[in-house]
């Protein structure tokens, strides 16, 4: 794997001078985020070596290189999911290529399934901690100690200081936001009430079909994650309705310039 790693990063290297201190993760209806970015370049996924490709509405499948809060970053327009039919490993490529391109922390976004009763559709919530319910995890197989100890520790996935930080923007920006735990399903079903049920018993606030595997991979590596969750649907008892791609796609839409707000000045806030 060491190997593809290098030779994606190389490619990427001669397409831009820009020399990623951020990479993000824009997840569905969550691509609006590329307005606010001073673009260098724009590679699509399918010029790049090794890369997978996006087979999912909402998701455009290309790296954007410029600045964003000052910080040079590096952004993924349209993410992978286990239920494309991509191996763990697979999906979790483009973070190894990020981080050996010389990224130091890690934004992922993503929409869900609200669990908790005192969710609305349209909240953004920080995940402070997650559930894998996918039943694998991009980390099995032989361990390359080049990328990161065999047994990594997941004590605080989430940076607790990131997640302070975040929290103290909103609040002074006006932003109202929710913290909670995030459970990772394969998908690519929606939930049933009773699994709506059953996941929100086991201790999670939000469910969704990505960013576990990511945020595993990037710990594996000792990159710091900040994530946040748009509420695109509710799985609460008497709050449960029809659910379709388009609707996640139109209410994460929505919450998306707030989320673009608390990403940017977060940017502008953190020292790398």
């Amino acid at each position: 794997m060491l190997e593809k790693i290098n030779e994606s990063a190389e490619f990427i290297r001669k397409q831009t001078a820009i020399q990623p201190e951020v990479g993000i993760i824009l997840g569905t209806g969550l691509g609006g985020l590329v307005r606010e970015i001073e673009t260098d370049c724009e590679i699509p996924y399918s010029s790049i070596p090794h890369f997978p490709l996006s087979t999912v509405e909402g998701h455009k499948g290309q790296l954007i290189f410029g600045t964003l809060g000052g910080k040079p970053i590096v952004a993924m327009q349209g993410r992978f999911h286990y239920y494309e039919g991509y191996s763990m490993q697979e999906l979790t490529f483009p973070i190894r290529v990020m981080k050996m391109l010389g990224i130091k922390l890690l934004i992922v976004s993503n929409a869900s399934g609200g669990l908790n009763p005192g969710f609305e559709i349209g909240d953004i919530m920080f995940i402070t901690d997650h559930i894998n319910l996918m039943g694998n995890n991009p980390l099995i197989g032989r361990n390359n100690t080049n990328l990161g100890p065999r047994f990594p520790d997941m004590s605080e996935p989430y940076d607790r200081h990131l997640l302070e930080l975040a929290s103290d923007i909103a609040s002074k920006s006006g932003i109202p936001f929710r913290t909670g735990v995030y459970a990772a399903v394969t998908g690519p079903t929606f939930e049933t009430p009773a699994e709506y049920r059953y996941i929100h018993i086991l201790g999670a606030d939000a469910v969704g079909m990505s960013t576990v595997p990511e945020v595993i991979v990037a710990r594996h590596m000792n990159l710091p994650v900040f994530a946040l969750s748009v509420i695109s649907d509710l799985g609460v008892p008497g709050k449960i309705v029809e659910v379709s791609h388009q609707i996640v796609i139109d209410a994460a839409s929505k919450a998306e310039p707030r989320m673009t707000g608390i990403i940017s000045k977060l940017l502008k806030e953190v020292k790398l």
